[in-house]
């Protein structure tokens, strides 16, 4: 089977120019590396035809001999060029730099190319923590209990995992380096030691109130204060209060996501409010003066106009949602819905049709408007 053109595994033209190149090979190495496509042969075959590509065309004289003789050039002479027992952790270090697997593989495992892992690798995980609270809440803020479970550093061994007055040994499976290197084809891969998660390190004699973990898993309960103007999404994070790490690692922490329940009156957008309120037809077309509810739990007095048509809308400043960063207020915004009466009496009947009599076009403007709209149309 025919090898492809370098230049086509790479996506690139032939005049690409070398930062071209490691740009390309950087995008297909982080799609198909196989620590993030485990099983996937596809993946590694891909993999290891785009390493092969950048191994030829990042180097100007093995560049200069493919651009002549194609793969002819390397066939069968790995001290011409060839690949046989290529590393491709020199490849990743021309474009990534000498820490190209800190990068690479912290977002995929959490392994390290050199040395042992660090006391910060071992902290502990952050932890999600769903609130739902009113929007009455929301406004006014409140003082949330929270129960959750998760680990504490145990006392024991103060998060260490090993007996009080025992000590770790060197690990066996990668001599202490936290690293172990294995061979695939051409490629030698350096991988976190699966023995002791990348600390080099075993313990001899585990904890006996941990069993060597070095954390206990507890219920808990905190207290936190829901802020003021708080939004559906917002997102509350308490440093320290999710898992406990080990070895010298730092907690993780807690995020409270909060949701706001939906309200029977109001609807929300951002620090403004709104709601829809019914008045009748005589109070639409005299005029009139309601009282309407507020998120504050009391009353607005609001002014409706003679004449006032189905949904206009009415402004009360300051009668919103209080913003998180600073101590104004929304605006609370209310439309008028008038309601057709569902059933008439017999002189409410008759009184209407007296209406009806007297209407003109100077009390019906826009029924007016739109008939003269209608004529014009139906004459052309």
């Amino acid at each position: 089977m025919s090898k492809k053109d370098y230049y086509e595994v790479l996506g690139v033209i032939k005049s690409a120019s070398s930062d071209e190149i490691k740009k390309a090979y950087r995008k297909l190495a982080l799609k198909y590396h196989p620590d993030k496509n485990k099983g996937d042969k596809a993946a590694e075959a891909k993999f290891k035809e785009a390493s092969e590509a950048y191994h030829v065309l990042s180097d100007k004289e093995r560049r200069k001999n493919y651009d002549q003789f194609g793969h002819a050039a390397f066939e069968g002479a790995a001290g011409r060029g060839g690949f046989s027992n290529f590393d491709f952790t020199n490849a990743f270090s021309d474009i990534f730099g000498s820490d190209i697997f800190d990068d690479f593989f912290d977002g995929f495992g959490g392994a390290r190319r050199r040395g042992r892992r660090r006391s910060s690798d071992f902290r502990g995980t952050d932890l999600r923590y769903d609130l739902s609270i009113s929007l009455e809440d929301a406004y006014n803020g409140k003082k949330q209990e929270i129960n959750f479970s998760s680990s504490d550093k145990c006392g024991r061994c103060n998060g260490q995992g090993s007996e009080p007055g025992s000590k770790p040994i060197s690990c066996s499976t990668c001599g202490g380096h936290g690293q172990v290197r294995s061979s695939q084809g051409f490629f030698t891969i350096q991988q976190t030691c699966p023995e002791c998660a990348g600390s080099g390190e075993q313990i001899s004699s585990p904890c006996k109130e941990c069993r060597g973990i070095g954390k206990k898993q507890t219920k808990k309960k905190i207290s936190t204060n829901i802020p003021k103007g708080v939004d559906d999404g917002t997102r509350i994070r308490l440093s320290g209060k999710g898992e406990a790490g080990i070895k010298g690692g730092g907690n993780g922490d807690l995020y409270i996501f909060v949701s706001i329940k939906n309200h029977n009156i109001f609807k929300r957008s951002e620090e403004n409010l709104f709601f829809e309120f019914p008045i009748s037809l005589a109070d639409a077309a005299l005029g009139a003066t309601i009282e309407v509810p507020t998120i504050d739990g009391g009353k607005a007095k609001v002014k409706i106009p003679a004449g006032t048509q189905n949904g206009k809308q009415f402004r009360l400043k300051g009668k919103g949602m209080p913003l998180m960063r600073n101590k104004d207020y929304g605006d609370l915004y209310i439309q008028a819905v008038t309601e057709v009466p569902a059933s008439l009496t017999k002189e409410q009947r008759n009184l209407l049709e007296q209406f009806k009599k007297l209407e003109d076009s100077k009390s019906n403007p826009i029924i007016k408007d739109f008939f003269e709209k209608a004529k014009r149309f139906w004459k052309n």
